[in-house]
């Protein structure tokens, strides 16, 4: 379980489709079949990213942490990083990115989905808010999800500004497995985790780890 937990189970997930996507066995079939019923009403759901493991949340972080990948203010304008403190650094990625060991997405049973249907040919989405507004690319999709994402098990865990995670609405987790996962988790496997690590910006990510953890891992929907 603690591998689960961590992002270190890759072969317990599937494949979803075509695609080189992954996500837990349990939720392969609620997933498809909420992506039948909006195909149904003429949205391509697809996944954008599923199943992500340790090494590669860490790596994020750290290109992050580094400089060397945006990290954006509350707008989603990008912020010169390197010109922030450690502790303001730590935050600002927070907002938008979460520390290895305690991504959703290590479980498999989260998901950021778009709308192709929406898109020009060769188009990528972005995964902003701005997209998923009223008239924004991708606003038919959220306005569906509204309606009948629970339906099929999904809701958004970043559903508001909680002071945590900046809201996603394209972010959509499988509740009657994600839960358990939420509840089997805790500050103490994921300081083991990170005490391992060589994950960048760590003593202020140990000394803050507490109130990161109840503030950014914890304060969901």
């Amino acid at each position: 379980m603690e591998d689960l937990l961590l992002g270190r189970a890759a072969t317990s997930m599937v494949e979803l489709g075509p695609t080189d996507i992954r996500v837990h066995p349990e939720v392969a079939g609620p997933l498809h079949a909420l992506i039948d019923a909006a195909a149904a009403e003429s949205i391509t759901i697809e996944v954008a990213s599923g199943y992500r493991d340790f090494d590669r949340q860490l790596q994020i972080w750290n290109q992050k942490a580094r400089g060397e990948r945006p990290v954006l203010d509350e707008l989603e304008r990008p912020l010169d990083a390197l010109a922030l403190s450690p502790e303001q650094r730590v935050l600002a990625i927070l907002r938008w990115s979460a520390l290895p060991g305690a991504s959703r997405h290590h479980w498999g049973t989260d998901v950021d989905v778009f709308d192709r249907s929406a898109l020009p040919p060769g188009a990528a989405p972005r995964l902003e808010r701005r997209e998923a507004t009223s008239g924004g690319t991708f606003g038919h999709l959220h306005a569906w999800l509204d309606h009948h994402a629970r339906r099929f098990g999904f809701y958004r865990p970043y559903d508001r500004d909680r002071g945590g995670i900046s809201p996603e609405p394209w972010h959509l987790s499988y509740a009657p497995l994600a839960r358990k996962f939420e509840d089997a988790h805790s500050l103490e496997l994921l300081e083991r985790a990170l005490s391992e690590a060589d994950l960048e910006l760590k003593d202020e990510v140990l000394r803050q780890l507490e109130a990161i953890y109840f503030r950014y891992v914890k304060g969901t929907c």
